[in-house]
């Protein structure tokens, strides 16, 4: 697909069921029902769709205009002190690498894991040594394609943190970061929110990762409550309290000419939100060439 700034939502939220839809290959029609043109197929609790259900969603979503993504398993753990973990994440990359392709995609999202009682820097070692082993049973399947694509994590005592996403993803070139700002927002306890901070992120990317990557980064969004600890739940775009805020990150891609995936994890309310993302970002573009 050509390389456009694309907006979409994480799964199916609480109207897509009120509305009678119940299976996944509805949602690239609902989806662009809302002028939305992401999909992000949620696999954290395991890929559980076949060869012919992912052609069939994969079908949909091309005859729609909506690119599509997976969310690989949550309990993929990089840094486990047990080999045997790590090789099942491997097999969990590997699955969802497989269904990504057959539903026309390239992009698969990987969670880091925790720490595995390790010190940080061998935690970050160890998770980077998996994710190399990943790649190439990738590539060993014909899967070159696919783009990992490590993801920034919402707790503090998960690996994951925006130095540590980079790191990874400086590994390959093909490694491809997600941002999720609602996670750095939280791991940070509310330091990710603002139009300065949200440029030191892209600044960083951009200088460790090059334009291409920072353009076409893959980008979560949503606000989330946190603790202490870092991230406690998903929220909606009504909640005051907690951010970030959508506006000025938005805005910064478009002054930027970043043509990035933004994939809304909001709670019940992910497609809904997604569009408010989708305005602002035309809502820029217009004001841009009007000025």
């Amino acid at each position: 697909m050509e390389k456009i700034a694309r907006f979409g939502p994480a799964g199916n939220s609480t109207a897509f069921f009120e509305s009678g839809r119940k299976s996944v290959a509805q949602a690239p029609e609902w989806v662009a029902g809302m002028e939305l043109n992401a999909y992000e197929y949620q696999g954290g609790h395991g890929i559980n769709i076949g060869k012919s259900g992912a052609e069939l969603l994969g079908g949909s979503a091309a005859s729609f205009g909506v690119s599509l993504s997976v969310h690989a398993p949550y309990y993929i753990s990089l840094a486990s002190a047990d080999p045997q973990k790590r090789d099942n994440s491997l097999r969990y990359i590997l699955k969802s690498a497989e269904a990504v392709t057959w539903m026309g995609g390239n992009r698969i999202i990987v969670h880091p894991g925790g720490l595995g009682g390790l010190p940080r820097p061998d935690a970050l070692r160890l998770a980077g040594d998996t994710l190399l082993r990943a790649q190439e049973l990738l590539d060993d399947q014909g899967l070159s394609e696919v783009r990992i694509c490590p993801e920034t994590m919402g707790k503090i005592n998960q690996l994951g943190d925006l130095d540590e996403v980079i790191s990874l993803c400086l590994l390959d070139e093909r490694f491809l970061p997600c941002i999720d700002f609602g996670h750095l927002n939280s791991r940070t306890l509310g330091g990710i929110n603002s139009r300065d901070q949200f440029a030191y992120v892209f600044d960083k990317v951009e200088s460790s990762l090059g334009k291409e990557r920072v353009s076409n980064m893959h980008i979560h969004f949503s606000k989330i409550e946190y603790t202490k600890a870092g991230e406690k739940r998903h929220l909606t775009f009504e909640d005051k309290q907690y951010g970030p805020e959508p506006e000025m990150l938005i805005e910064l891609i478009v002054e930027r000419g970043y043509t990035p995936t933004v994939i809304c994890e909001s709670s019940g309310t992910q497609d809904s939100d997604a569009r408010i993302l989708k305005l602002l970002y035309d809502g820029y573009i217009l004001a841009r060439e009007y000025n």
